[in-house]
Formats: C-alpha cells, sequence, structure tokens
C-alpha cells in the first residue's frame, strides 16, 4: 500500500530532514567538547552518532524529493558544512590532542588535511555519474579512530595521512559505500560488518587502557579499507563508467 503526502506535508517532512541534517552540527560539537575534556570514548561514540545521521538523511532525502519540497535551503551544501565539521575538524582536533602525529610535523599535517579536504568538498567534480568518488572523499572520521584502536605509530599515521592528503586532488574513483551499483550486493554487507566492528570497538575503547582489538577485528578494520583500495584501483584504471 502506497502512501501519498500533501504538498504541505512533504514540504514539512523536508525542513524537518533539513534540520535533521543540521543536527549533525550539534553532534559534531559535542564531540568536539568530548575530545577538550580528553574524553575519548565519548568522541569516538558522538562521531558514531555523526556517521549515523549522516547515513540516514541522504535515503530520506531522495525519498522525500525534498529539492522540490523544501527548495530554500539547499540540502547538498548543508551537508558540505556539517560534513566538514564532523569529517574533518573533529576528527583532527583528536588527532592533534592525543598527540598522534610526530610533535615537529603536527602543525604541518594537520594544517595539510584541512587545506585538501577543504578542496575536495569544493571540488565541482566531486562525484561522477554512476556515485563514484573522484579523490579520497575526506572520510577522517573513520581513519582517525582506526589510527587510535589500533595504535598507529607516529610515524605510520603521518605516512598515511600525507598519502590520503594527496588522494583527495587526484580523480582516483572510489565508491559510493550505498549508492554505486558494481558489486554492491558485496559492497553493502562489508560495509555494515565494518562499521558495526568500528562502533563496537569505539564503544570498548577506554580512557585509561585504550583498545585491545582481538585479530578479527583488526582483519575487519584493515581488510575493509584494503576491499575499497581493490576496487577503486580497478575501476579507476581497467574498468570503464
Amino acid at each position: 500500500m502506497s502512501t501519498t503526502f500533501t504538498p504541505q506535508t512533504s514540504k514539512r517532512a523536508g525542513y524537518v530532514l533539513h534540520v535533521l541534517t543540521a543536527s549533525g552540527a550539534a553532534a559534531g560539537l559535542v564531540a568536539l567538547q568530548a575530545v577538550f575534556n580528553n574524553q575519548w570514548h565519548q568522541a569516538l561514540l558522538w562521531l558514531i552518532v555523526c556517521q549515523v545521521l549522516d547515513g540516514l538523511d541522504g535515503p530520506i532525502a531522495r525519498k522525500l524529493d525534498v529539492t522540490i519540497h523544501a527548495p530554500r535551503i539547499d540540502g547538498h551544501v548543508l551537508d558540505l558544512v556539517v560534513d566538514y565539521l564532523t569529517c574533518v575538524v573533529v576528527p583532527v582536533a583528536l588527532l592533534a590532542r592525543l598527540d598522534l602525529l610526530p610533535m615537529h610535523f603536527q602543525i604541518w599535517v594537520a594544517g595539510a588535511i584541512f587545506i585538501t579536504s577543504a578542496l575536495w568538498f569544493a571540488r565541482i567534480d566531486q562525484e561522477t555519474d554512476d556515485h563514484w568518488f573522484n579523490g579520497f572523499p575526506a572520510v577522517w572520521n573513520l581513519v582517525v579512530p582506526s589510527f587510535l584502536i589500533l595504535g598507529a605509530t607516529p610515524q605510520t599515521v603521518m605516512l598515511v595521512s600525507i598519502l590520503l592528503c594527496a588522494l583527495q586532488l587526484t580523480t582516483i574513483k572510489i565508491p559510493h559505500l550505498v549508492r554505486v551499483e558494481w558489486m554492491r550486493n558485496l559492497t553493502l554487507p562489508l560495509t555494515v560488518i565494518y562499521l558495526v566492528n568500528l562502533t563496537m570497538l569505539s564503544w570498548a575503547y577506554s580512557d585509561k587502557s585504550g583498545s585491545h582489538p582481538n585479530t578479527l577485528e583488526v582483519i575487519i578494520l584493515l581488510g575493509f579499507p584494503a576491499y575499497i583500495a581493490v576496487l577503486s584501483i580497478y575501476r579507476t584504471w581497467f574498468k570503464k563508467a
């Protein structure tokens, strides 16, 4: 049975959805406050909340046709503003606050992340017609918690961060985890497993003793990005759109 909304109802639902998207900024602020208070466990959990809010609003927006029913607010621009806070500012603050980078290079690497991420968010070729991102899509909210949970060395953190900064300026194709149709039957289940694993590890993280992931959890945490890297390399250099 299908449900038909009146134009007025659709308009109200559209603006409510915009508020839901904007609430991600408030969740990001709480996460940032937790970083300043040295509450790493709380910061990780609020980053997960931000991720959930970001994952919900897109499919709902497409279902409601918010560009038609709530046109006074540009949902894409709103999403970019919130994402820069939650996917870049908060994770980089966590990166710096925990001294995860070599001391003498910390400000330079953090600055590079801010600059290249801002450039990526401003790209007009951000996404292809078949929903692949051009360049690393600035998901530092997944990268930095992984550094923390895995206990990566400062040198490793710096090298991986520099590589990802450079990738943000390229046209290497990285899949939208929900919208890309190619390999979706495998990518979606793996995405769910990865995010559940990251959530559980964030929940179990201790401000005093850190994280102690088992072998399977480490394999999932590292294996999923490796899988995405293989898809990206194949799509960029071997598979035509």
